[in-house]
Protein backbone atom coordinates (compact mmCIF):
# COMPACT_ATOMS: atom_id res chain seq x y z
CA UNK A 1 0.00 0.00 0.00
CA UNK A 2 1.02 3.61 -0.51
CA UNK A 3 1.88 6.13 1.97
CA UNK A 4 0.68 9.55 0.37
CA UNK A 5 3.33 10.61 2.67
CA UNK A 6 5.90 9.26 1.48
CA UNK A 7 5.99 9.49 -2.17
CA UNK A 8 8.94 10.51 -4.40
CA UNK A 9 7.91 13.20 -7.22
CA UNK A 10 9.94 13.63 -9.82
CA UNK A 11 10.03 15.91 -13.37
CA UNK A 12 12.32 15.57 -16.50
CA UNK A 13 12.46 18.09 -19.16
CA UNK A 14 13.68 16.73 -22.07
CA UNK A 15 15.38 13.94 -20.56
CA UNK A 16 17.17 15.80 -18.07
CA UNK A 17 15.77 15.58 -14.03
CA UNK A 18 14.49 19.04 -13.42
CA UNK A 19 13.09 18.71 -9.87
CA UNK A 20 12.51 15.67 -7.16
CA UNK A 21 10.78 15.59 -4.11
CA UNK A 22 8.93 13.96 -1.45
CA UNK A 23 5.19 14.86 -1.00
CA UNK A 24 6.30 14.68 2.72
CA UNK A 25 8.00 17.83 2.12
CA UNK A 26 4.49 19.60 0.78
CA UNK A 27 3.11 22.31 2.71
CA UNK A 28 -0.40 20.89 2.93
CA UNK A 29 -0.36 17.17 3.31
CA UNK A 30 -2.49 14.91 0.18
CA UNK A 31 -5.55 14.16 2.55
CA UNK A 32 -5.97 18.24 3.41
CA UNK A 33 -5.63 18.80 -0.77
CA UNK A 34 -8.00 16.30 -1.32
CA UNK A 35 -10.58 17.36 1.54
CA UNK A 36 -10.25 21.17 0.29
CA UNK A 37 -10.61 21.04 -3.63
CA UNK A 38 -13.53 17.81 -3.29
CA UNK A 39 -15.45 20.58 -1.31
CA UNK A 40 -15.71 22.94 -4.11
CA UNK A 41 -15.43 20.17 -7.20
CA UNK A 42 -16.24 16.47 -7.58
CA UNK A 43 -13.38 14.66 -8.05
CA UNK A 44 -13.47 11.56 -10.52
CA UNK A 45 -10.79 8.70 -11.29
CA UNK A 46 -7.92 9.99 -13.49
CA UNK A 47 -8.27 13.31 -12.11
CA UNK A 48 -4.80 15.56 -11.48
CA UNK A 49 -4.38 17.79 -8.64
CA UNK A 50 -1.71 19.93 -9.02
CA UNK A 51 0.12 20.70 -5.38
CA UNK A 52 2.63 23.35 -6.76
CA UNK A 53 6.31 23.11 -7.19
CA UNK A 54 10.04 22.02 -5.55
CA UNK A 55 13.20 23.40 -6.73
CA UNK A 56 13.99 23.35 -9.95
CA UNK A 57 11.21 25.72 -12.44
CA UNK A 58 12.79 27.53 -15.38
CA UNK A 59 12.54 30.78 -13.41
CA UNK A 60 15.19 29.24 -11.23
CA UNK A 61 18.40 29.09 -14.13
CA UNK A 62 20.65 31.72 -14.73
CA UNK A 63 19.88 32.54 -17.32
CA UNK A 64 16.18 31.38 -17.26
CA UNK A 65 15.52 27.96 -19.36
CA UNK A 66 11.51 28.40 -20.32
CA UNK A 67 9.61 25.79 -21.58
CA UNK A 68 9.66 25.70 -25.59
CA UNK A 69 7.59 24.06 -28.44
CA UNK A 70 9.00 20.29 -28.80
CA UNK A 71 9.97 20.05 -25.56
CA UNK A 72 8.52 16.67 -23.50
CA UNK A 73 7.72 16.81 -20.02
CA UNK A 74 8.03 13.85 -17.44
CA UNK A 75 6.22 14.08 -14.26
CA UNK A 76 6.80 10.67 -12.02
CA UNK A 77 4.84 9.78 -8.65
CA UNK A 78 6.94 6.75 -7.28
CA UNK A 79 4.05 3.97 -7.30
CA UNK A 80 1.85 5.53 -8.77
CA UNK A 81 3.25 6.15 -13.08
CA UNK A 82 4.38 8.79 -14.97
CA UNK A 83 2.58 11.68 -17.05
CA UNK A 84 3.75 12.95 -20.70
CA UNK A 85 3.34 16.14 -21.90
CA UNK A 86 4.60 17.84 -24.83
CA UNK A 87 4.61 21.51 -25.52
CA UNK A 88 3.76 22.86 -29.05
CA UNK A 89 3.50 26.32 -30.65
CA UNK A 90 0.24 27.86 -29.93
CA UNK A 91 -2.75 28.84 -32.95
Amino acid sequence: ELDPENLEIRCWVNGELRQSANTGSLVFDIPTLIATISAGITLLPGDVIATGTPRGVGLGFQPPRFLSPGDSIVIEISGIGRLTNHVVASQ
